[in-house]
């Protein structure tokens, strides 16, 4: 049955359709065929989110960006790749603490964390991000080692900087784990699993940061310096691997959600993906283990 707006009634019983409402204006689309809804609908996400959010977004991609220029020092200065004395440092740090930055302020949208717990953790989460960056940057430009050494005051400063800021990373990103599995997160289907699992896995990227410092720091306080910088290689494959497991997993049940298979199906990747990531970080414990 049509609506009574949508027709006219003429003398004679007979009925015309009424004008048909003009189309709306679509805007132009930008050379090469893409028109910019995608870009109104980042800005708008940008214009939405929260103070502390777009400081933490914006500070990921500055140490990010930080650490992509440092590969670039890399390949103008040259220099090795491995050692206590490495442009790999600020590289790999950057692009870590950039990318985990980001994610992390992501992810814990889903977590049911009250808003103000929330914005204390991620502000203070990215302070200490630049204050870790920043510190083995420095010494990279110095051409010394940043952690486990205590050569002079200075170097002694910056070291026990960086393993405090260690220490803070471990209870932030604790809490923001126990949060996980408090309270079921929120999420399309297979978020949940894998905001749980990329949490359990960061804590064992925590530990395994915690003994390689602990291990160095025993080391150099018993007159064993150039040991101490050599033994962190053992739980080096196992803290990387650990690491960003809260930011793959959840990026792939966000991809999937986008997909039209049904949940079961979701839910299966989303547990292979899991195994996976696990077995993995199982095989770099086993070689830890072996080579420690």
């Amino acid at each position: 049955m049509d609506h009574p707006e949508s027709r006219a009634e003429h003398p004679g019983g007979t009925h015309t359709p009424a004008r048909p409402t003009p189309p709306a204006t679509v805007p132009a689309p930008r050379p090469g065929g893409r028109d910019d809804g995608e870009d109104r609908g980042v800005r708008a996400a940008w214009r939405a989110a929260r103070p502390s959010e777009r400081l933490c977004h914006g500070t990921g991609a500055v140490l990010t960006l930080s650490g992509l220029a440092h590969l670039v020092v890399l390949a103008v200065d040259g220099g090795p790749w491995d050692g206590p004395v490495s442009w790999r440092k600020p590289v790999t740090f950057g692009l870590s603490f950039g990318l985990t930055l980001i994610a992390l302020t992501w992810v814990t949208s889903y977590l049911r964390v009250g808003t103000r717990l929330r914005t204390v953790l991620l502000v203070v989460f990215a302070a200490d991000c630049v204050v870790e960056v920043g510190g083995i940057t420095l010494q990279a430009w110095r051409r010394v080692p940043s952690h486990l050494n205590m050569e002079t005051g200075f170097d002694t400063a910056v070291s026990m900087t960086l393993a405090v800021g260690g220490g803070v990373l471990v209870v932030l990103l604790t809490v923001f784990a126990v949060a996980s599995f408090r309270h079921r997160p929120a999420g399309p289907t297979g978020m949940p699993l894998a905001l749980r699992s990329g949490f359990a896995i960061l804590l064992v990227a925590l530990l395994s940061g915690a003994a390689m410092i602990a291990r160095g720091v025993v080391l150099t306080r018993t007159g064993h310096q150039e040991a101490a910088y050599h033994s962190t290689a053992p739980l080096k494959p196992l803290h990387g691997v650990s690491l960003h497991a809260v930011l793959a997993l959840p990026a792939l049940a966000h991809l999937l959600s986008r997909t039209p298979w049904s949940d079961r199906t979701r839910l299966r990747i989303m547990h292979a993906a899991v195994g996976c990531w696990t077995a993995t970080v199982l095989g770099a414990a086993a070689w830890a283990v072996l080579t420690w």
